[in-house]
């Protein structure tokens, strides 16, 4: 009996989100993660509006690219995000992606970010959080899609 009632109690949470934000509540930080599918949208300055639908914590983002280096081994890009929370959570970010190319495969770039949470920008469920988190995976700047893997912890 108890470990029907503990599967069932494990379930609901999962199902609800609560006890990922319940730990906020009680003053600790919260775990953030999940997987990404970026679709780039070509902009007329050559940069791209990136918008991606999401698993995990959030469930969808929207960003752009406010500034684009070449480097010896990529791109470096100064970004910014906006996530949104199936619960009503909001932050804004404001990142660093490396664009590493992938030799022999023309557009193709392994990617990592580092989100840094625009605290002020902070409302509903993710009210008050800070913090960074990063995410890496792979980009196709051809046919403007991508899969990422986000993670790591807020407070």
């Amino acid at each position: 009996m108890f470990k029907k009632l503990f599967i069932q109690f494990v379930f609901s949470m999962l199902i609800t989100g609560t006890t990922i934000f319940n730990v906020y509540a009680e003053g600790r930080c919260m775990p953030i993660g999940g997987v990404g599918m970026p679709n780039f949208v070509p902009q007329k300055d050559g940069t791209f509006m990136i918008v991606a639908p999401l698993t995990g914590s959030v469930v969808s983002a929207a960003g752009n690219i406010t500034a684009k280096r070449e480097t010896a081994t990529g791109l470096e890009v100064d970004m910014e995000h906006y996530f949104m929370t199936e619960k009503g959570g909001f932050m804004h970010t404001k990142d660093l992606g490396i664009l590493t190319t992938v030799p022999g495969k023309k557009g193709k770039y392994m990617i990592e970010i580092t989100y840094h949470i625009q605290e002020e920008s902070t409302s509903g469920v993710l009210k008050g959080f800070k913090g960074s988190f990063t995410s890496f995976g792979l980009v196709d700047l051809v046919k403007l899609k991508g899969f990422i893997r986000y993670s790591g912890e807020i407070c």
